[in-house]
């Protein structure tokens, strides 16, 4: 199998110069690459990206009449607290710590059925799964498809023109690529299907799945509240499909070293603890890569973690059947040893030292 940093579809403009080191597009390039890869004329392979972005772009109808005929500030901050803590959170609970990093197994289809769905549809697995996967393996390095170094731009337009899989995988790479998500649900092309349209999902089952997803939830929205309910919800799930691609850029310091002692405990890269996101969607993103497969991110006191609350309800109610949980190993090996070094006095560090 091609390299995990090989498995992403490259821009025309590549991501490493002869020399190593990271191309950085100006924003005329990023724009013509994003226009070029959602360009379904161009090349059918593109509709996972053209999708992706049509959809996201869906959301400014009803952001438009709830502006113009319900806005009120109940509404306003019924939406908020959906986009920002429930959608926030499903994102942290499906894709990134389950779909992504299988911290957690659920002990039935039916319970990731459910999870799957608890929100509105809003990102395909594939998009999200396989590039996060090389962004942890070179995080801040050429080929990292959010790469804070290259500009927040470069971020932001990352799941058209760096995140889509590579479209000249073997079959057998192909293969294992695919099984990235093959525990998620979702129905896998074939490798002919693969070579057709350029994508491990389907473009048909992808559009019928989003249309039950959102009709459901519309409807539901619509016997909760009415259309005044529905359509703030609506609007502030178009606001999470535009501000989630904003994360990783500043979720990596915009790619300056914005770290602190004390609290960002993981020095492979520039991650930070944002405390915002922290304490609404629980990615606490430092500790999320010093540990990538753990169903756990919020270990201390402070930091809140509801996607981890929701792992531990349904493993108490047998939903989840294991999870990993890292926060004796996070006290042991990090916070205790930094909190104790920082009580001994200047000598008994140099004691400490000349002794190891």
């Amino acid at each position: 199998m091609a390299s995990l940093a090989q498995i992403l579809e490259p821009p025309s403009y590549g991501y490493a110069a002869p020399d190593g080191s990271l191309i950085v597009p100006t924003t005329k390039q990023l724009f013509k690459e994003f226009f070029s890869r959602i360009n379904l004329f161009k090349d059918r392979k593109n509709w996972l990206a053209f999708y992706s972005w049509f959809t996201a772009s869906l959301f400014a109808i009803p952001f438009f009449f709830f502006v113009k005929d319900f806005l009120t500030w109940k509404l306003f901050l019924v939406g908020f607290v959906y986009s920002m803590i429930i959608l926030g959170t499903h994102g942290t609970i499906y894709y990134h710590r389950y779909s992504t990093h299988r911290a957690y197994q659920f002990s039935h289809p039916f319970w990731r059925f459910i999870t799957k769905n608890l929100v509105i549809k809003i990102i395909p697995e594939e998009l999200y799964v396989v590039s996060h996967h090389v962004h942890h393996l070179i995080s801040e390095k050429p080929g990292d498809p959010y790469n804070a170094h290259a500009g927040w731009l470069y971020c932001f337009l990352a799941d058209a023109i760096h995140q889509p899989i590579a479209r000249n995988l073997t079959e057998q790479e192909y293969h294992r690529v695919s099984q990235m998500i093959n525990h998620t649900g979702v129905k896998l092309n074939t490798y002919a299907q693969y070579q057709k349209w350029g994508s491990i999902c389907n473009p048909y089952r992808t559009i019928a799945y989003f249309a039950l997803n959102w009709s459901f939830w519309y409807g539901t929205f619509y016997l909760i509240g009415g259309i005044p309910l529905a359509t703030a919800i609506f609007a502030s799930a178009g606001f999470w499909a535009f501000g989630v691609r904003t994360f990783n850029f500043n979720g990596h310091g915009g790619g300056k070293d914005k770290r602190k002692d004390g609290v960002d405990f993981n020095r492979k890269d520039l991650s930070i603890n944002q405390l915002w996101p922290g304490l609404v969607t629980g990615e606490w993103h430092n500790n999320h890569h010093l540990y990538p497969n753990g169903a756990r991110a919020g270990f201390r006191l402070h930091q809140l973690d509801y996607a981890w609350y929701y792992i531990w309800f349904l493993s108490k109610i047998g939903a989840v059947s294991s999870y990993r949980d890292y926060t004796n190993d996070f006290y042991e090996k990090y916070f205790n040893p930094y909190k104790q070094n920082r009580l001994m006095p200047p000598d008994s560090n140099s004691t400490l030292a000349h002794s190891n």
